[in-house]
């Protein structure tokens, strides 16, 4: 494809970065990512990976905008009160950049929905709000073999890492399965700064970015930590487990299941 003149001026300070350029931009719009979760990190990630052009973004959330989401989920107005999340984000991410398509998707990603529509995308951002889906998107990129950015956050500490399935350690090598029902408070119940989502979830676009156009280190084999109050980023290594019930020398999973519901903590929410 060839870049119009309106697109060379919306892009250009993409295309004179020597690593982008012309060729960078198209790639960009020929790219499709789903965003699963249009709340507080998927929307600082849809409207950065929109204005940057990616051509076909996949919003995937079964919920309707409440008031009490506009603290931190940026791309929701107060009139969007009471539509659903994906029509609303679709609204905004077209208003901001008429080059890109929205597939929305409003449903529950569970283990008969969510593979089909993986199949589509080249990247996958989870912007999930509790384990049972964290899970349950780390094992359908697994088995799908599509590269997705993980992030959480609560209170005022976010963390994020990439996984290339096959290749580096999977959310399983870390976090082998969901706590006890319970054992950690939600988001609702412990709070979280609001703008922590657009720090965190511009990471996950950050990480779409560089993984769509090959440039780079992608955050795999690392956790990324980052706590607001001090200001800080703290990078731990990773590897992966090969006792991993999915990813491991035995697997034990070697099928896709919705796992039982769980809360939310630090390692698994996006609110």
């Amino acid at each position: 494809m060839s870049l119009t003149d309106e697109q060379i001026e919306r892009y250009s300070r993409h295309i004179i970065l020597a690593d982008v350029g012309g060729r960078g931009q198209e790639k960009l719009l020929a790219s499709r990512v789903l965003i699963i979760g249009a709340g507080g990190l998927g929307s600082p990630a849809a409207l950065y990976l929109a204005a940057a052009g990616v051509g076909t973004l996949g919003l995937v959330d079964a919920d309707a905008v409440d008031l009490s989401n506009l603290q931190r989920q940026v791309i929701h107005r107060t009139a969007d009160v009471g539509t659903a999340k994906v029509l609303s984000a679709k609204a905004r991410i077209q208003a901001l950049n008429p080059d890109v398509a929205v597939d929305t998707y409003e449903l529950q990603a569970t283990a008969q929905t969510i593979r089909p529509i993986l199949r589509k995308y080249d990247f996958i951002i989870d912007g999930t709000d509790n384990f049972a889906a964290k899970f349950l998107i780390n094992d359908a990129c697994f088995f799908e073999r599509k590269p997705f950015s993980h992030a959480g956050i609560v209170r005022f500490q976010g963390q994020l890492m990439t996984v290339v399935p096959g290749v580096s350690a999977c959310y399983r090598c870390i976090f082998d399965g969901p706590p006890p029902a319970g054992a950690v408070p939600s988001c609702s119940q412990a709070g979280v700064l609001g703008v922590l989502a657009g720090v965190i979830g511009s990471l996950q676009a950050t990480e779409a970015v560089k993984h769509l156009l090959g440039l780079g280190s992608p955050l795999t084999d690392a956790l990324l930590t980052y706590d607001a109050l001090e200001m800080g980023f703290r990078k731990v290594a990773v590897r992966r487990n090969p006792d991993c019930p999915i990813c491991g020398d035995h697997p034990r999973i070697t099928e896709l299941t919705d796992e039982v519901q769980r809360s939310c903590d630090l390692r698994n929410c996006k609110c």
